[in-house]
């Protein structure tokens, strides 16, 4: 591990702009250059810390998406990991990545017209239709039974990616008066850290109702054609909403409803090619 590049966050004072920010309970570590913060949460698991800890990276050297396709992290965006562990099972530990997308759009939502804001099928924040946040969720088995969790997130703060397959934008790209600039990544990570909080309480209290509930409130594309690309097969029909456990419910040309639980959702608006996610 190199720790030659590794600084506490000054959490005492953030930043931001937006005015919603308080010091976090635990420091996070930020990193001004590393592979991922995915692989570095990884790397600490397997080695036995379980957190709850907020990793971060001013700069990625092999950052990544689903499906391993590379993720950019341009100057001035936040690459950031929550590790922590639970005792949900596998399939349930998954809806975290709906927790983070919401964390996301509140984030978002500080420095963006709320309403412009929307949240796609299964990891993307938008503003405006264009991609500015994915997430990333991996997790292993310990030894006692739970799981350790590590919730990727990337966001465009400042940049969108250079060579981005898909429409992307940043938050600097969609100020709200009387904001001016795009919050640093302390800042960021900082309201980030606390609306995770207060989502990931309400779902370990209350389950994956209200998540879903708050999730399709602010859903892009439902009740709207699109296109499904699954690992074998892609599939055409209009996406109906969220299953209980986070699957999307598409009803496809022929009427038939099919739950996709992995892959990608394109909508007429979309650019149809296989970009990071």
């Amino acid at each position: 591990m190199d720790t030659g590049a590794l600084r506490n966050a000054d959490t005492a004072r953030p930043s931001s702009t937006a005015g919603s920010a308080r010091p976090l309970a635990t420091a996070p570590l930020i990193f001004d250059e590393i592979d991922s913060t995915n692989a570095e949460a990884r790397r600490r698991a397997e080695a036995g810390e379980t957190g709850p800890l907020w990793i971060a990276a001013r700069r990625q050297t092999g950052g990544r998406g689903r499906r391993g396709r590379p993720w950019e992290t341009g100057a001035g965006n936040l690459a950031a990991t929550r590790l922590f562990t639970t005792a949900k099972p596998p399939l349930q530990a998954a809806q975290v990545a709906f927790v983070a997308a919401l964390a996301v759009a509140d984030l978002a939502s500080a420095y963006a017209d709320p309403s412009r804001v929307t949240v796609k099928w299964p990891n993307d924040v938008l503003i405006g239709g264009r991609k500015v946040a994915g997430i990333l969720v991996e997790s292993g088995a310990l030894g006692d039974g739970r799981l350790w969790l590590g919730v990727g997130v990337g966001v465009n703060l400042a940049t969108p990616p250079v060579a981005a397959e898909r429409p992307a934008t940043s938050f600097a790209e969609h100020l709200r008066p009387p904001l001016n600039a795009a919050p640093t990544l302390d800042a960021a990570l900082t309201e980030l850290a606390i609306a995770f909080d207060r989502w990931i309480d309400l779902w370990d209290d209350y389950g994956f109702g209200p998540i879903a509930e708050a999730w399709t409130a602010r859903a892009h594309g439902l009740g709207r054609p699109c296109t499904a690309r699954l690992e074998r097969e892609t599939l055409e029909g209009v996406a109906l909403g969220l299953e209980a456990d986070g699957a999307l419910r598409l009803r496809l040309t022929d009427g038939a409803i099919r739950r996709i639980t992995a892959g990608d959702v394109f909508f007429a608006d979309d650019a149809l090619t296989d970009g990071a996610a």
